[in-house]
């Protein structure tokens, strides 16, 4: 056996010794033929075992930076080993430290051929010292006296750490666009002999990971743990024995920022508020802004003119068929769903709770009004584990009757630029616009993603449904009022208290994926099947959905929803405790194309258009303007 993959083998299976702050586990003692290195330590001013929270000040600006400024002095790591010459005199060593997301990242090593890097690792989120033209780095001139000497160096991880010009803007290198990933990290000692540097026994992509060839970047994890780096002479590589692990919490207490995009400079000063507004603090700090929905002018309703309080007032089915077919079409209201006109009167950020408070307002004669209400986050991230802790609005009341809402949380692009482009698709490409129809274009890679939970009163369409489910319209008889209370068919009546948790993966029908298919398909997950439907070829997402109990997820004081999002999957859960959580949906990348670029959160209380909700048992248009405030409530985000 090579003596350097020896040593290799030797550190990654000795045990790891965990101690107090700046005393980690303490790597073992290995030996090359001219140098000895024991006691690496890449954060040796951080508690082994601590969760490091990410540190939101600043970091719309710059992006995340780990450690942030506040967390550790200098806002630097400070990693230390101890090197011992074992050569014939004086000399000078080369090192670098290298860092990698363990926990969304792809394989090093391709999954047939053992020797190759797999096609999509390069991807991974790994990076150095963050001005990747430094290679090496050089020790002091260290004697040949058979003792070890400390060397020590500084490192921070940063967005874009291999300085990708598809990420500057106007020479700016916009490292927020290329945000750290979350999770554990793991961390790599390379030491050598300047000779080897000399010689170029290390190539330039290994020792520069700015450096990109034709079928992207050179792995450094691959190279130096199983590619040709693993057997280099006078060469030591070594794995840190422990983990960083990264998590965030944006605090929906530190306030809500009014996007210039979305208002009017003029609106958001009128309608200001201490928690809520376009002041440079809360630019700087808020880690939510309100979310402004599009509304699509081909949605339009015409909608019953009657208020009520649904969740309160004993409405019944036998009101809502009654209103259906009172009403002549002139007395109807064409409506679309609205916005709310000025900023911070929907949204309100508590910094006492540290909750964000949602309000869709009530109607009133007059001023018809169904209002969209949200907040998106504000800083972009790829692959995490979201769990939302929320107490949305009931949607069904007492007698089953549906309020017209849905609670949506979702994951959307935070940009369609060049910049946030998807991995390309190679069967056909993806469909170039989300509101393109089936004659639009097809091209290699899009920036548009979106993962949902949405949550409403309509019917799943698979495994065995016709749809639409034949319902019964009654007589529109004036005289035989009668014939206007008709029943629903069975097979919606079965699942009368229950609302769907519709789970959606918008893959923009990329062909690419080995089962991507139409119509209804089953997926196996854990000795569970989930139905996944698709309307057909073209269509741009894969839905899945699982009927539950209303009172279950909207009249406790609190449920948890979570979005697992993997480089290979997607896994949707729900429970009424975080350690509790039960999956209501899966996709993985045989079936559907999971999306590789940066994306941001919203939580939304929406009037939808049951249009969109083929089969509904509920028409959007027969649903009543609401006659009080629906107020939901968001108490906690955690990215992990």
């Amino acid at each position: 056996m090579n003596s350097s993959l020896r040593y290799i083998l030797l550190i990654l299976f000795f045990p790891s010794l965990f101690t107090s702050c700046g005393q980690s586990a303490r790597a073992p003692e290995v030996a090359a033929e001219q140098f000895v290195v024991k006691d690496f330590n890449p954060v040796t001013n951080w508690k082994q075992g601590e969760t490091l929270f990410l540190d939101y000040n600043g970091a719309i600006t710059n992006g995340f930076t780990i450690p942030g400024a506040q967390q550790v002095e200098g806002g630097l790591f400070t990693m230390e080993f101890q090197l011992k010459n074992t050569g014939k005199g004086p000399q000078k060593f080369s090192f670098k430290i290298y860092y990698q997301n363990e926990s969304y990242k792809f394989p090093e090593r391709d999954v047939v051929d053992s020797t190759k890097q797999h096609p999509d690792s390069w991807e991974n989120f790994y990076g150095s010292w963050e001005d990747t033209g430094i290679k090496f780095t050089e020790t002091e001139t260290i004697a040949a006296d058979d003792e070890f000497h400390p060397v020590k160096s500084k490192f921070r991880i940063v967005g874009n750490p291999r300085n990708e010009q598809r990420y500057f803007d106007q020479g700016k290198n916009d490292r927020w666009k290329r945000n750290p990933r979350v999770g554990k990290y793991s961390f790599m000692l390379v030491v050598t002999t300047v000779a080897n540097l000399q010689e170029k026994l290390i190539p330039d992509a290994a020792a520069d990971i700015s450096i990109s060839g034709g079928a992207g970047f050179l792995n450094p994890w691959f190279y130096f743990l199983y590619g040709p780096g693993k057997s280099l002479k006078n060469t030591i590589v070594q794995k840190f024995s422990g983990m960083l692990t990264v998590a965030a919490n944006p605090d929906p207490g530190a306030g809500i920022y009014i996007n210039p995009v979305a208002y009017s400079k003029e609106d958001a000063e009128k309608s200001k508020t201490a928690g809520c507004g376009q002041d440079p603090a809360l630019y700087n700090t808020a880690a939510f802004e309100q979310f402004a929905h599009y509304i699509d002018p081909s949605t339009r309703m015409n909608n019953i003119p009657v208020i009520a309080d649904v969740l309160n007032d004993n409405y019944t089915r036998m009101d809502y068929n009654w209103n259906k077919r009172f009403y002549r079409k002139e007395e109807l209201v064409a409506i679309t769903a609205s916005v709310a006109p000025r900023p911070c009167e929907t949204v309100i950020s508590d910094p006492v709770n540290h909750k964000i408070t949602l309000r869709n307002p009530k109607a009133e004669f007059g001023k018809w009004q169904k209002q969209n209400v949200g907040v998106i986050t504000r800083h972009g991230m790829t692959f995490g584990k979201y769990t939302l802790k929320c107490k949305l609005t009931e949607l069904l009341n007492k007698n089953n009757m549906w309020n017209g809402l849905t609670n949506a949380i979702w994951l959307i692009t935070q940009s369609q630029s060049d910049w946030n482009f998807r991995r390309d698709c190679n069967n056909n490409g993806y469909m170039a616009n989300y509101y393109g129809g089936q004659e639009d274009q097809r091209v290699k890679n899009v920036g548009y993603s979106e993962i949902d939970f949405e949550i409403l009163k309509t019917v799943p369409y698979c495994p065995s449904w016709v749809l639409p489910p034949a319902y019964v319209n009654g007589l529109d008889d004036q005289n035989n009022v009668q014939n206007w209370n008709v029943p629903f068919p069975e097979e919606v009546l079965a699942d009368d208290d229950k609302i769907m948790v519709s789970c959606t993966n918008w893959d923009m029908a990329c062909w690419q994926p080995a089962a991507f298919h139409e119509g209804c398909d089953p997926i196996r997950y854990e000795d569970k099947t989930y139905w996944a439907h698709r309307w057909d070829k073209n269509y741009r997402a894969l839905t899945q959905k699982t009927p539950e109990r209303d009172d279950e997820l909207f009249a406790s004081p609190f449920y948890y929803f979570q979005i697992d999002w993997q480089p290979d999957k997607i896994i949707w859960r729900i429970g009424a405790s975080k350690d509790k959580m039960r999956v209501v949906g899966y996709m993985d990348d045989k079936v559907t194309s999971i999306p590789n670029n940066q994306m941001l959160l919203i939580v939304t209380q929406e009037f939808h258009n049951t249009k969109w909700w083929i089969g509904s048992a509920y028409s959007q248009d027969n649903v009543p303007f609401p006659k009080v405030d629906y107020v939901g409530e968001i108490f906690e985000l955690t990215i992990e």
